[in-house]
């Protein structure tokens, strides 16, 4: 039940952010950051004490489920449950979400009370997203995080705010067209096989089909995802989105909307077709590769501050497809890792890329420069957030693509030596990134405020969070280990029970011979 209230906590609280703007122009962002918070104490208090103490996964792979019939004629249910990795990453979307509010508090001065209440129902559509276990359900979340997210670029977004909005929508759409139809196609396949009709992803887990067919459907679930993710080269919406959208908005795209490819490959691609998906695993991990030194390359071209953190994000989320594809236990968690990292670390240089344009009014990096004498508290914080985006060891980032890394030299050395080498590339935007902004000589003069208590506030607790899960990732690789492991066993459609024993030969996974097929 906790799981629709958080949904409806999120529509509510936005519809009230909406319409609280009447009271005065701060109550919709006070409203929107209670909300957001309530959202992460109700689920946090509600699930820790679950994942405490149960690393091995349990006979029922849920801490928290909720289904009742919805339209029982089509079988289509609210059918809703979480795990520990949708756990991990409800948490991150409303941390990051409480960060938008704050980044946007002296950002947004018109329509405040219509923006906030777009940025909570995309966090409502997010949540879905993560927690819907009915794939038609699952399509209509997919969908109702688009329109907000379409409308908070092209109304609060910069100077091609239309084109830009324009660009993500139809992308995005047009992946989901493919999606509809492979989900459609196979509930129709089950229904031929079964007798019944269901979108239940738990039914649809045990459909046969054949091989040409179950290669198709997962394309179509592929597409859906890859765009969102991005993966290259289905990627060019993500630059121009991420550098018009506001602050606010570029934070929830970067940190949270992207992650939901991500999360649509582990939980629905790979153990819906797992077949399939063994047979496009070298084509996916090779994408993966091209996007990590694609996006370095790109990165280091730029001379746009959020066009640079927009092109690293191609960079770092090819290190998630690689770990997705990768196949073992060691590289999925990376790829859990570094999804979270890179929500933190990218959400906060957004917000920093919004800060410095709200009092330089450029992101041309060109025209900064000899920035640390003005503002030495944003120049320290921008430092620590480059440094953790270029995998520097004691930051989460680190410990992502080591585990990546980790995973994929096992699987294919070719691909992980590639792989390695984009991370010298980061190391190159990143370090120039702080030069061209903070070093050198202040031609332009600037003396502008430096960050106030309430951004340093922000800013300091992400870099903790950061600096914690790098030094100790336990908690979070216990908490998604279940979930890995659970997607490893459906992946492999087998039906050995979730024991121990069976988590302790996944996670022996490094020790055994690589797969031919990869």
């Amino acid at each position: 039940m906790i799981l629709l209230l958080l949904i409806a906590l999120l529509m509510l609280g936005g519809l009230i952010a909406w319409v609280s703007e009447r009271a005065g122009s701060n109550w919709p962002r006070w409203v929107t950051l209670g909300t957001t918070f309530v959202g992460l104490c109700a689920i946090g208090v509600d699930t820790v004490p679950h994942l405490i103490g149960h690393v091995e996964l349990p006979s029922n792979p849920w801490l928290r489920e909720y289904s009742v019939p919805w339209i029982p004629r089509f079988g289509i249910g609210l059918h809703l449950a979480m795990d520990g990795l949708g756990f991990l990453l409800i948490g991150l979307t409303l941390v990051l979400g409480m960060v938008a509010v704050i980044a946007s508090w002296t950002d947004i001065t018109t329509g405040i009370g219509f923006f906030h209440f777009n940025l909570l129902w995309v966090l409502a559509g997010i949540v879905g997203v993560f927690v819907a276990m009915d794939l038609f359900l699952f399509f209509v979340f997919w969908e109702l995080m688009l329109v907000p997210m379409y409308l908070l670029i092209s109304l609060w977004g910069h100077e091609r705010r239309s084109y830009a909005a324009t660009k993500f929508f139809l992308f995005t759409q047009a992946g989901g067209l493919l999606m509809l139809i492979s989900i459609l196609a196979l509930s129709v396949v089950h229904y031929r096989q079964t007798g019944i009709a269901t979108f239940d992803y738990s039914a649809l887990l045990g459909t046969s089909l054949p091989p040409e067919t179950e290669f198709w459907l997962m394309l179509g679930f592929f597409a859906a995802f890859a765009v969102k993710l991005p993966v290259v080269p289905l990627h060019p919406w993500l630059p121009d989105a991420h550098t018009e959208a506001p602050t606010g908005g570029s934070i929830i795209l970067a940190g949270v909307l992207l992650k939901t490819g991500a999360y649509g490959l582990l939980r629905f691609a790979i153990p819906l077709f797992p077949n399939a998906s063994e047979t496009f695993a070298i084509v996916a991990m090779t994408l993966g590769v091209v996007g990590i030194l694609y996006g370095a390359l790109l990165a280091f071209a730029q001379t746009d501050f959020k066009r640079l953190v927009a092109y690293s994000s191609v960079a770092h989320l090819g290190f998630v497809l690689l770990g997705v594809y990768a196949g073992n236990l060691h590289a999925r968690q990376g790829a859990i890792m570094a999804m979270v990292a890179h929500g933190l670390s990218t959400g906060a240089l957004f917000m920093i890329a919004g800060l410095l344009q709200e009092r330089l009014h450029t992101r041309d990096l060109r025209r900064m420069g000899g920035l640390w004498p003005v503002v030495p508290k944003l120049s320290g914080v921008t430092l620590v957030f480059s440094m953790a985006s270029l995998g520097i060891p004691g930051l989460a980032n680190f410990i992502g693509e080591f585990l990546v890394l980790l995973g994929t030299y096992r699987v294919n050395i070719p691909l992980a030596i590639l792989a390695t080498i984009g991370v010298v590339g980061a190391a190159l935007y990143s370090l120039i990134l702080i030069q061209r902004a903070f070093h050198g000589e202040n031609t332009e003069g600037w003396k502008v405020p430096d960050l106030g208590a309430a951004q340093f506030a922000t800013l300091g607790a992400m870099i903790l969070l950061s600096l914690t899960l790098g030094l100790y990732p336990q908690p979070l690789l216990n908490a998604s280990r279940p979930a890995i492991a659970r997607i490893q066993t459906w992946g492999s459609q087998t039906d050995t029970q979730d024991t121990p024993a069976a988590l302790e030969h996944e996670a022996s996974d490094l020790a055994t011979p690589a797969p031919s097929g990869r």
